[in-house]
């Protein structure tokens, strides 16, 4: 089974986008040539090219098929010799319920059906009111609509659309046909990257194919539109965004940013992600693109376990499994990544591929080493005990660790084990001693790399020198 086969199991609830480009432009939409720039915040920027017909003065023009999430405060409209006066956008859509409140003070006509015969009978009535139901007056009568009859409305209620519509009063100084560019912002457009891994373990190698998840709920289809990727999410006005409670130890070892320059358009500070073709981004829908297809690259697997400060354990805990490989240009994936998820799968036994974990990524430019966590391993565990506390003066300790390593596979492992909590609120934290060399990754951390023999166990013993 090839990669390719496994987009049906990691992306099974959208349909896959078409690999040509789709059908020539709806012709019941108003739009015209349509272009479209999402970002990953809740954002795109829409572009809409018609072609307009306009007399010399002031005219009101109705742009309809515009998108029901659209910023009003952000359209621009670029015409030759023509300026803007004044624009409004009609979001009342038409619906039974938003008709009839607008009937509300007006006539109407009841028509009734003979269930026996067809014929209709039809009387003029007046709506009083629709609150939680529709309350007529029918001649000097009251009454309460129900569904033996229906309502014939002599015409739609002024602003109420049945497609989002922008009215613009434009004044042109000259008479005649030219092309109009609207300009606007929305939200309601979305997506993120998804990336399918098939890891093989005795080969190290990893097959990636990267697809992009299109989601639009702005009410609106875009037809046949020209569609461009911001990987990034440009400034809201809202001011920094929040790190409370951010740690970059957290994370599994193994991760650093790349300093290469991916062959991608740049906007900006933001890579750029066009789509080879024109597409249709249906109103309610979920479409995937494919931007990335890598084989045979360079991947390895490690075992990693953290320990708090002054953990212990009862019982030994699973080691986090890490998989490790690189987007550089060279022996990597060759490309700058946009935030998305990562699934992994390996062959069982029968060569069939199955799921064995996903991690998620941020923007990680090119050249970048990456480490995820696929999951906890069944075999390789770490107890971690505190076998002496000693007070060594008002601001001093010394404590004792001890953290068991064992292995139940059928092959030697290194498990990286790593100590936190080592600068929490101090700067002089030592190592007294210990069994085997650690390296100080940061501030926070020691890391010991330990050799676990095949159904066997290792014992690491470290001696600690803090304020608490």
């Amino acid at each position: 089974m090839r990669l390719t086969a496994l987009i049906l199991v990691a992306l099974p609830c959208a349909a896959q986008a078409q690999t040509t480009a789709d059908s020539p432009a709806d012709s019941r939409t108003a739009q015209g040539d349509v272009a479209v720039t999402i970002y990953n915040n809740d954002l795109a920027l829409i572009q809409d090219k018609r072609m307009l017909a306009l007399p010399s003065g002031r005219t009101r023009q109705e742009f309809a098929d515009v998108s029901a999430a659209i910023r009003p405060e952000t359209v621009t409209l670029a015409a030759a010799n023509t300026a803007i006066v004044e624009q409004n956008f009609d979001f009342d859509l038409l619906t039974p319920d938003k008709l009839m409140d607008k009937a509300v003070g007006q006539p109407v006509t009841l028509v009734k059906t003979n269930p026996e015969t067809g014929a209709e009978t039809s009387e003029s009535a007046r709506v009083l009111a629709n609150n939680g139901g529709t309350i007529v007056q029918v001649g000097n009568r009251i009454e309460v609509l129900n569904g033996s009859r229906r309502v014939v409305f002599a015409s739609l209620p002024p602003n109420l659309r049945a497609r989002p519509t922008l009215s613009v009063t434009l004044d042109s100084s000259v008479a005649g046909t030219r092309a109009a560019t609207l300009n606007y912002l929305s939200s309601g457009f979305g997506w993120k990257a998804d990336y399918v891994a098939l890891f093989d373990e005795g080969a190290g190698k990893i097959d990636v194919q990267g697809w992009i998840t299109l989601t639009n709920t702005t009410g609106t289809t875009f037809a046949n539109a020209s569609t461009l990727l911001v990987a990034g999410a440009p400034g809201s006005g809202g001011g920094s965004r929040a790190r409370y409670g951010y740690n970059p130890s957290r994370s599994m070892p193994g991760s650093a940013p790349g300093t290469e320059t991916a062959s991608r358009e740049q906007l900006g500070d933001f890579y750029v992600y066009p789509l080879k073709e024109r597409t249709t981004i249906a109103n309610a829908q979920q479409k995937q693109v494919g931007f990335l297809d890598v084989a045979a690259v360079p991947a390895a697997k490690a075992y990693f376990y953290r320990n708090g400060w002054l953990d212990a354990s009862d019982e030994a805990k699973s080691a986090d499994t890490v998989l490790r490989f690189s987007s550089s240009r060279e022996g990597g994936l060759g490309d700058a990544l946009p935030a998305g998820t990562v699934r992994v799968y390996m062959r069982d036994a029968r060569g069939q591929p199955q799921f064995i974990g996903e991690s998620n990524i941020d923007h990680t430019p090119m050249g970048s080493r990456l480490a995820l966590k696929t999951g906890e391993a069944f075999d390789v565990k770490v107890q971690p005990i505190v076998v002496k506390r000693e007070r060594m003066g008002s601001n001093r300790w010394r404590t004792t660790m001890q953290y068991k390593l064992t292995n139940a596979r059928a092959q030697p492992v290194t498990v990286e084990l790593a100590q936190a909590g080592l600068d929490s609120w101090w700067t002089d934290t030592r190592i007294e001693s210990e069994s085997i060399k650690s390296d100080r990754t940061n501030s926070d951390e020691a890391l010991w790399k330990v050799p676990v023999p095949a159904n066997g166990e290792a014992v690491v013993d470290a001696v600690f020198l803090t304020r608490f």
